[in-house]
């Protein structure tokens, strides 16, 4: 009895310390305590929640998944979405991947639809990087800057703002962390962006680009004869970038006053970036059947500044002088008034002055153009009266040529010539070069206004009457053309042809047609100034030979005659040393 008890009780022990051995007991779960001292002294970057609408690989199909894994995204979004702020001036809407402008709306300026003005060329958006794209040294980190989704933060309610407001985009995966700032001001066109790329949370160098050029579609339909061009300002100095100037040289690193681009009436710069490198870009977009039939020639910029978390003040808006002042009077040198500037800015004034009290454009070049002419009439009446003299003496002057029209232009002969002319010239109290100087007097006055119409943002869309909607454009039934053609044809009609062959005169009476084929193009407001001046002297005209009565045109004396009355004056020829 006590064997068999024994043995079974061994037997026992042994399926007990077989079954230990065979099937292991699992380990006990760690309490809370347990789990914390367990785990590494770095703490764990926190993963940004899922949105309920969104599901969680969003965040890993980010290209930035290239530079770091998904599961080390510390800061960042996972779904893409628009930040909207507006003030009293624009609307701009930024979308967090990349923390880019997507457009920028100008409230008081409008498109040909009527809607308000898009500065962002979006139906490039697909190919083009859009504006405050960040550029890195290697394409790698470009892509991931570029695709990142950022976390936003500071984002204002709808509504214009009251104050001024920054909203910021932040992003950090791996070693690569990025941070923008966009800090907008109530009823301004400036934009302040603050930049910041760390690399092992070493900063790096970036370029910030704009582009594709501007979204200013009316300026690139190839009405404007103002193309788009770079511009930029050292120590004073303003420089203009062509398109062939860019294509030969794009880079510039200098200290800039201000770099950026434009169109006919619309700029996007940098104000004060200092020490900078800028690299500037032509694109060209061929014509595109049915939706443009003209070629779209856009400029681009980046700019990389001196230092990696240097803030950028961009301006995006019209090149309208009194707001371009408003921040700083250097600035008005974005409008290109050209060479005769000094004339341009109080003829602008006094247009505006103008049209404060006329409340149209259209008729406020019409009062100044007569203002100006009033003032310039007793140039253009000397220069008619002097043309008059000429006319009269032109039958005697011909006949001396004539005389001497044997001799060669080398021939000590001709010399005579021109002392007979100028003793005429003298009896008669002529001075052949009174008709022109008054004439060119006039002409820096006439290149400045023509030129202040075409620069002018005031008359982008202002209304004139009837068919005129926009003194900016041209006239779409093409009456201002030929009332222009007209006026310069009775205008031409009529002023004396002193000194001209009939052949000259016919020419020059075929000139105003020419020219009117030419306006076809020009802005109405500048058809209009040409129309009321070549009115207003055709009343010259008239008033002119009114005062001075009709022309005298003499038949030239008979050759004896004029050697015997220049001899008696000593006029020393021929018959003057026989005597």
């Amino acid at each position: 009895m006590e064997r068999r008890a024994f043995l079974a009780l061994a037997l026992s022990l042994l399926v007990l310390i077989g079954y230990q051995i065979l099937v292991p007991k699992p380990p006990p779960a760690p309490t809370p305590d347990a789990a914390q001292s367990a785990a590494p002294a770095t703490t764990a970057p926190a993963t940004v929640a899922p949105s309920p609408a969104v599901p969680a690989p969003a965040a890993a199909a980010s290209p930035a998944a290239a530079d770091a894994p998904a599961d080390a995204l510390a800061v960042g979004a996972v779904a893409e979405t628009d930040v909207r702020i507006e003030n009293d001036s624009v609307v701009a809407v930024f979308t967090n991947r990349g923390a880019r402008l997507k457009s920028w709306q100008l409230k008081k300026y409008r498109d040909a639809r009527g809607e308000p003005l898009e500065l962002i060329a979006a139906d490039l958006a697909a190919t083009q990087p859009l504006p405050f794209t960040l550029k890195a040294a290697d394409d790698a980190t470009t892509a991931a800057l570029t695709g990142a989704l950022f976390d936003v933060s500071g984002a204002p309610p709808p509504g214009p703002i009251a104050a001024a407001t920054t909203v910021t985009f932040a992003y950090k995966a791996g070693t690569l962390e990025a941070t923008k700032a966009f800090t907008l001001e109530p009823a301004s066109y400036t934009l302040n962006v603050k930049t910041q790329v760390l690399r092992n949370g070493v900063g790096q160098s970036v370029a910030v680009m704009w582009g594709p050029g501007l979204g200013d579609l009316d300026a690139q339909s190839g009405r404007s004869g103002v193309k788009p061009e770079g511009i930029y300002a050292v120590a004073g100095d303003e420089q203009r970038m062509t398109a062939s100037a860019i294509a030969k040289q794009p880079w510039l690193q200098q200290t800039f006053d201000f770099v950026g681009i434009d169109d006919h009436y619309f700029a996007s710069f940098v104000l004060k970036p200092g020490a900078a490198a800028v690299e500037y870009s032509n694109l060209s977009i061929p014509p595109v059947p049915g939706a443009h039939d003209y070629q779209r020639d856009l400029v681009s910029y980046a700019i990389t500044p001196g230092a990696a978390d240097q803030s950028l003040t961009y301006y995006i808006g019209p090149k309208d002088f009194d707001t371009l002042a408003a921040i700083d009077r250097n600035l008005t040198k974005v409008i290109n008034f050209g060479f005769f500037s000094v004339i341009v800015v109080p003829l602008l004034r006094t247009l505006q002055w103008l049209h404060n009290y006329i409340g149209n454009y259209g008729w406020a070049i019409t009062v100044l153009t007569i203002l100006i002419s009033i003032v310039l009439f007793p140039l253009n009446h000397k220069s008619v009266v002097s043309m008059r003299k000429m006319q009269q003496v032109q039958p005697e002057a011909k006949a001396i040529q004539e005389r001497f029209a044997k001799y060669k232009a080398t021939d000590p002969e001709r010399q005579k010539m021109n002392q007979e002319l100028m003793a005429l010239y003298k009896r008669e109290g002529v001075n052949p070069a009174s008709g022109c100087i008054p004439i060119l007097l006039t002409l820096p006055v006439f290149f400045a206004f023509y030129t202040m119409l075409q620069t002018a943002i005031e008359l982008r869309g202002a209304p004139f009457i009837g068919w005129i909607h926009d003194l900016s454009g041209p006239d779409p039934y093409y009456v201002l053309p030929a009332l222009v053609a007209l006026s310069q044809f009775v205008a031409q009609w009529m002023t004396p042809a002193a000194g001209m062959d009939p052949a000259q005169q016919k020419m020059m009476l075929f000139m105003p047609l020419v020219m009117g084929f030419l306006f076809i193009q020009s802005p109405a407001g500048a058809l209009l100034y040409w129309l009321v001046s070549g009115i207003f002297r055709i009343g010259q005209m008239q008033l002119t030979n009114y005062m001075i009565g009709p022309a005298k045109v003499r038949a030239a004396r008979p050759a004896a005659e004029r050697r015997v009355k220049s001899a008696g004056q000593g006029k020393t020829n021929a018959a003057a040393r026989k005597e």
